[in-house]
């Protein structure tokens, strides 16, 4: 996650920077770090980002659509964000059958997900 989609992420949530390092478990000075591009945001705080973002969600225009429905996807019935039910959530999921991530580490998974619309809708 860059320091321009971190503000992004931070503004969408409405919340200050104190506030977001309080949700996020950072210090005040590690999100202004972040937006400032000093510090690179780590993938466990890109990661919860994410999942605040997807939780916010609340009205039906911006109702979650699963990535199997949004990719057309071939090999859902062997994808772990099928067998939970979790297709808004694929980029949380380690194992997940999208564009062969299944056996990539997360930082390479993340790499990926960056760039698919289920996680990029998001910002």
């Amino acid at each position: 996650m860059n320091k321009e989609n971190f503000a992004k992420a931070r503004a969408k949530l409405g919340k200050t920077q104190k506030e977001l390092g309080a949700l996020l478990g950072v210090s005040l000075k590690a999100v202004q770090s972040y937006e400032q591009g000093w510090r690179p945001v780590p993938i466990h705080v890109e990661r919860q980002i994410y999942f605040l973002l997807i939780n916010q969600r609340k009205d039906e225009t911006t109702r979650r659509k699963d990535c199997w429905v949004q990719k057309k996807c071939e090999y859902k019935k062997d994808c772990p964000a099928w067998e939970f039910q979790a297709g808004h959530l694929c980029w949380f999921l380690s194992g997940t059958q999208c564009e062969c991530v299944a056996e990539k580490e997360w930082k390479d998974k993340m790499e990926i997900c960056r760039n698919c619309e289920v996680l990029s809708s998001l910002i």
